[in-house]
């Protein structure tokens, strides 16, 4: 095969439209904008959201009050059981975290909670940790160290 010999896929390719070239092409006349009206006009287009003079949606829609979503704190949530696959005497931190596939997405970083069981000693740094493993972690031996959160970006920053 050389390149003379390359050819697209049938129906790959297609003609344009000409359009307004006489009525045997079947778009003569009014070149497919049908008759009358605001879209049949040149530059006759509305812009987005526009319903006709009705009080758009973005205007219908109440915009009072106050929003505890954008103040709340959002941790990746990583049980202790998660942590009982790593080795003994490891040090336990999000970018470890994230490498193992434990804390995926993005927050303020990582809150370690209770679930499950630890039989390794264990030194945890983290942003947030529950009570229950905290004291999980140390009765095995290991260490809870809380590390500062990654700061919000962006409007919710979730």
């Amino acid at each position: 095969m050389r390149l003379h010999d390359l050819k697209p896929q049938p129906g790959a390719k297609h003609r344009r439209k000409r359009l307004g070239r006489g009525e045997g092409s079947g778009l003569g006349k009014t070149s497919g904008r049908g008759h009358k009206g605001q879209r049949s006009r040149s530059g006759g287009t509305v812009r987005e959201g526009f319903e006709g003079g009705q009080m758009p949606l973005h205007r219908r829609l109440p915009k009072r009050g106050f929003n505890n979503a954008r103040h709340t704190t959002y941790f990746i949530p990583v049980n202790v059981s998660d942590l009982d696959k790593f080795d003994a005497d490891a040090e336990i931190t999000l970018d470890v975290l994230r490498q193992a596939g434990l804390a995926q997405g993005s927050g303020e970083g990582v809150k370690i909670l209770g679930q499950g069981s630890l039989s390794k000693k264990l030194s945890v740094k983290a942003q947030a940790f529950s009570a229950s493993a905290k004291q999980k972690i140390e009765a095995a031996g290991g260490s809870c160290e809380i590390v500062e959160r990654i700061p919000k970006t962006g409007p919710r920053a979730l």
